[in-house]
């Protein structure tokens, strides 16, 4: 799996489009367990781990590898709740970190998030934890964000923007308020920096400063900000945000934040 043919010359299909979020596919089960034996695992090791994971009693009547404990193992995450196929890959990434003979946790991680973006999974393992996963522009303005916000020393910017993640990444139902009022509370942060006031609004910041966002841009992130207001703090009964509204605001929170971080540095 460290040298196959593909890796060497660089070879990789173009990821998917995103089309799995609440749910763990068969294949994705069995592939799992294939990509646990490839890093280093055995049958014996690898029950431990699920069996901690799905809170379940290993099989003493299994004892062969092949193919009574690896059928169990299979049986298991077959079986399972869709949900808690991922806390399996979290656990095993875990076991892996801590010992080392069961294999190199980076390979795990890699194997793992080029299944899921070759799938259309809507999921990726970052240091040990499964958060969702966006499409390759949504991913780049996320990460981008995180950088330059630590780099310009607004962490409680960043802190926002991650628990928006956090929240999206809940299962089996993400918080999808939750992610909508962190990922406005994130840019309203950067504005109060930017402009030095640390009481006001993002709605009354865009009022008093009309040029801090060009023409006519500045009316979407006004609108977006009544969207959270009305969706994020001040739901009404029978108006739910949807899990694609709240991405949509969180991504344009996290590119508008890195612009006026960039601009104010040009000044």
């Amino acid at each position: 799996m460290n040298d196959s043919f593909s890796r060497r010359h660089g070879f990789h299909p173009v990821a998917k489009e995103i089309k799995v979020r609440q749910d763990a596919p068969y294949e994705l089960r069995g592939v799992l367990v294939e990509i646990a034996y490839a890093t280093g695992f055995r049958p014996k090791t690898l029950r431990s781990v699920v069996c901690r994971a799905l809170r379940r009693r290993p099989d003493p009547g299994n004892w062969s590898p092949y193919p009574n404990i690896d059928s169990e193992i299979r049986n298991l995450l077959d079986e399972c709740e869709w949900y808690k196929v991922y806390d399996v890959i979290e656990e095993i990434y875990q076991a892996v970190s801590l010992n080392s003979s069961l294999g190199d946790p980076a390979e795990f991680d890699r194997e793992i998030n080029s299944y899921f973006k070759d799938e259309g999974i809507g999921w990726q393992l970052i240091s040990g934890r499964i958060e969702v996963r966006g499409e390759e522009g949504f991913e780049f303005g996320i990460h981008e964000a995180h950088q330059t916000l630590e780099e310009s020393g607004l962490r409680t910017a960043s802190t926002e923007i991650h628990e928006a993640i956090s929240d999206l990444s809940r299962r089996p139902d993400p918080d999808i308020t939750g992610a909508i009022q962190h990922s406005m509370a994130s840019l309203e942060c950067v504005a109060r920096e930017v402009c030095g006031n640390q009481k006001a609004t993002l709605g009354e910041i865009l009022k008093k400063h009309p040029e801090l966002i060009p023409k006519p841009l500045d009316i979407s992130v006004e609108k977006a900000w009544g969207f959270a207001s009305e969706m994020g703090r001040h739901l009404r009964e029978g108006r739910v945000p949807t899990f694609e509204e709240a991405e949509l605001v969180l991504g344009l929170c996290a590119l508008v934040s890195v612009y006026l971080v960039k601009k104010r540095g040009s000044q």
